[in-house]
């Protein structure tokens, strides 16, 4: 493992696809040995998800200084939208 660039630390995937989380991510993400991960895809990123962790652990996370505030009305609009298109997606592989 190395530091990359822009990314700040990279590894390298076998030829089973798998790879070596770096210790400097497991430490940021308070992840160990038998903890479980997700990937959710955001904006055209991976992001690596602990399991093992609750939502109030996340809060701020996405917090961006230059954006404005939006509504819950329209948090849950997206969110509806976002659930209708995943699932309208899902059917298309049928």
């Amino acid at each position: 493992m190395r530091r990359g660039k822009e990314m700040g630390v990279e590894s390298k995937i076998t030829t089973k696809g798998q790879t070596t989380i770096p210790i400097e991510v497991r430490e940021y993400l308070k992840i160990g040995a038998g903890d479980r991960i997700g990937y959710e895809f955001v904006n055209g990123k991976v992001v690596l998800v602990p399991k093992n962790r609750s939502a109030l652990d996340f809060a701020g996370v996405l917090f961006e200084p230059d954006r404005a505030p939006v509504s819950v009305e329209t948090m849950n609009e997206a969110i509806g939208e976002a659930i209708s298109d995943r699932y309208e997606h899902s059917h298309d592989r049928d």
